[in-house]
Formats: structure tokens, sequence, C-alpha cells
């Protein structure tokens, strides 16, 4: 079996500057698994690795898409798969990073996520968030799946539509299915690590980072992907920090409100990856709390883990 290293966790648990340590100890080229840094033109909001801080080396799956395109499961399992058998035909050891568990579940155990994306009933569904909003969709999904609403944040169009219409075409839960499909067998060799920290220092550093972008420019990286066509129903503008500032330069809220709903969202959105990753089964927790947070440590036992 062929080796794979996943390396993730909640947002602001610092996993990119301990995957530049693991790449190099390791001879890695690391593929992103993240949805949203996969747009180009939107830096700041992603809290994207820049060139400078790669070190040499390859990255997969960012800067590749016009911020007007949709992105989705089945498409970055396409994507992955092809970027894994590239690494793997250098030589290389993959390893994955990103927050995004649902996107990991899919390439790990080789999930088919192909899109029914042209029925009816999703387009009606669409339609009707459009006209009356996203909580009205998530309201029914709180009905008939309210396993599936616990890590599915309520402006989530894109997941909340998927989850009601394997609902509506099948009778049963896309939660359920998940966890089904959770007991299908990988077939890679692979470590899966999961960084995390204390909740209340999580939760801190999660408004600090959001009073770091506003301060780098995340008002004027929005206002530039407004200037290039991007609206409230593009796909990419359902990302955390985007639609809130698109909402301020609409003038529909002041800044402090923007900044407000950031924090209070990357903090329940942390908190739903957290779930998320809970249900993962062979999943090697990295606490660190439990390593005096020491990188060194930290790296230490991941290569010991890896062997």
């Amino acid at each position: 079996m062929r080796k794979l290293i996943i390396l993730t966790g909640p947002t602001a648990a610092g996993k990119t500057g301990l995957s530049i340590r693991l790449a190099k100890a390791l001879d890695c080229e690391i593929i992103s698994a993240d949805s949203m840094q996969v747009y180009k033109h939107m830096d700041i909001g992603t809290a994207k690795i820049p060139a400078s801080m790669m070190h040499g080396i390859p990255h997969h799956l960012i800067d590749v898409l016009e911020p007007t395109e949709e992105y989705n499961v089945s498409r970055f399992k396409e994507e992955s798969s092809k970027a894994l058998n590239g690494i793997y035909g250098r030589g290389k050891l993959p390893l994955i990073v990103g927050g995004t568990g649902f996107y990991i579940q899919a390439l790990l155990y080789d999930i088919d996520f192909s899109d029914n994306a042209g029925t009816e009933y999703r387009i009606s569904l669409i339609q009707k968030a459009k006209t009356q909003g996203s909580g009205i969709l998530y309201k029914e999904l709180l009905e008939c799946d309210p396993d599936a609403a616990a890590y599915i944040h309520e402006n989530d169009i894109k997941r909340i539509t998927r989850a009601l219409e394997y609902y509506h075409e099948t009778g049963n839960k896309i939660s359920d299915h998940n966890r089904q499909e959770r007991q299908r067998c990988s077939p890679y060799d692979f470590r899966y690590f999961v960084l995390n920290k204390p909740r209340d220092m999580l939760y801190k550093d999660i408004d600090d980072r959001v009073d770091e972008m506003i301060r780098l420019g995340l008002v004027d990286e929005v206002r530039h992907l407004k200037e290039i066509g991007c609206r409230k129903d593009t796909v990419s503008m359902y990302g955390l920090g985007y639609k809130e500032i698109l909402e301020y330069l609409d003038g529909n809220i002041d800044l402090n409100e923007a900044v407000r709903i950031i924090k209070r969202d990357t903090r329940h959105f942390a908190k739903r990856q957290l779930t998320w990753f809970k249900r993962e089964r062979d999943v090697i927790w990295i606490n660190k709390d439990e390593f005096d947070f020491d990188e060194d440590r930290i790296l230490d036992y991941m290569l010991k883990m890896i062997g």
C-alpha cells in the first residue's frame, strides 16, 4: 500500500508551519485540502501560505481556480488524485494539509461523490435559498437530519442542498451515509494527524487572526473580488470572512459588525471541524498542550508514529 500522511485540525491550530517542517523532514509534496485556498486573489481571508514561506516545497491545489469558478468535493477528489499520482511517480511522499474533513474523507477512502448538480430538486433548493435565504434550508436540514446540521454551517448552501437532495432522493440521512463510508477500508497506508489546542486558546487565536486579516487588507481584497464579478451567490463568497465583508461593502452592516460576525462564525466553524474529526477513525490527536507547545517534540512524535 502507498503511504499517505494527513495533517488537519481546526482553523488557527497551526497546521501551516508544522506542515512545512514535516514536509522537509520527509521530503514531501503538499496537497491542500482547503475548499477556499484553491482560489486565486483570495489570500488574506483564507490565511493562504505565501510562496516565501513554502521553502521550495511543491504545493498542489492552491491558486488554481478563478473565484468565479465552482469547487466541490468531486472536483477536489479528481484533482487531488491526479496530484497524488504525480507525487508518487516522482518518488516523493504526499502530505495532505487542510481543514476540510469532508474532502479528506473522500480522498482517503476513495469515495465517489459524483455530483448530480443539475437535478430539478437541487435547482429548486438553490432558488429558494436565493429568494428566502439559506436559513430556511438549514431549518429543513435540522428537521430531517440534525446530525448533519451539527457539522454543516447554516450558510453552506452547497452542502445543505446536497444533504437535502440526498434525503429527498433516498429517504436516508446523509449523516448515516457518511458514517457508513467511514467504515470503508482505505487503499493507503496512512497516518491521520489532527492538530489541536485548548479551546479558549484556539478561540483567542481565531479572534486575533481575524483582526490581523483586517489589518492586512481583507476589505480591499473583497472589494477587488467584487470588482472582478464576485457576488454573494458566487460559491467562493460563501467562505468565512468574504460574505461578511461583502455585506459591509454593500452597505448592509458596518465594519465592526462584520468583524464580530466573522469571529463568531469562525469559532463555530472550528467547533464543527472538531466534531467531524472526532467521528473519524484511526486518527492520531496532537494536543499541543500535552507537548508543552514544543514544536520540536510534536515533530519528533509525528515522525515516530509515521515510522
